[in-house]
């Protein structure tokens, strides 16, 4: 699979994808309680520890229907901006969270393409970092790195295999080990101060990690 198409699958594949919790979760919307509470605790630790970032604005990386934001980034950031490649997700994004002042820029394209306009304290990426290739996602990581405010922190909740990357041509996603994930921060210029297992998911998933990133 080519590149081009590696990405118009995904795009193809997310676009008759109903923009509904259940939905953007692929079928498992019932973990998302346990997901959110998961992710909270996740940032409670970052933000416990000695030089947190700051609280003025975040991105949601792969946004979906707002759900990360909602449940968690708008209370915590003066401003939250979200992406995501599928136009559907992101009306209904606006639906969920238009009343919110916190709400900042919706994007509408693969990060593979995002440019950053501002400067950030978080950006989290969360069950979308699969759908970029490994040249790609060094590309992302290092926008991100460049686009963080001092103290910022790159929070990646993704789902990891157990030995070798696989790929998943319906969908286009490529799930990779951990190893693959830490060798590919480092040419990005990232490092890892915070690892943890997502707990309390079905066992027929793929174990899901969260994992805080900051500059070398």
């Amino acid at each position: 699979m080519g590149t081009h198409s590696f990405y118009e699958q995904a795009k193809k594949y997310w676009k008759m994808v109903a923009p509904t919790i259940d939905g953007v979760l692929g079928g498992f919307g019932y973990v998302s309680d346990v997901d959110i509470k998961g992710s909270q605790n996740f940032l409670d630790m970052i933000f416990g520890q000695k030089n947190p970032p700051k609280k003025g604005r975040a991105l949601d990386c792969g946004a979906g229907i707002g759900r990360v934001t909602k449940e968690i980034l708008i209370k915590l950031f003066n401003k939250v901006d979200l992406i995501d490649q599928n136009e559907n997700f992101i009306i209904k994004a606006r639906e969920n969270l238009g009343g919110s002042d916190e709400l900042g820029l919706l994007y509408i394209g693969g990060l593979q393409n995002f440019k950053m306009e501002f400067k950030y304290d978080l950006i989290w990426c969360q069950w979308v970092l699969a759908h970029l290739t490994d040249k790609d996602l060094i590309c992302f990581l290092k926008n991100c790195k460049n686009s963080l405010n001092k103290n910022g922190v790159i929070v990646i909740k993704e789902n990891v295999s157990p030995k070798h990357t696989e790929l998943d041509q319906t969908d286009s996603s490529i799930t990779r080990p951990l190893v693959k994930f830490l060798s590919l921060f480092k040419k990005a210029g990232l490092e890892p101060f915070s690892l943890e297992t997502q707990t309390g998911f079905p066992e027929k998933v793929y174990t899901v990690k969260l994992i805080a990133l900051r500059p070398k």
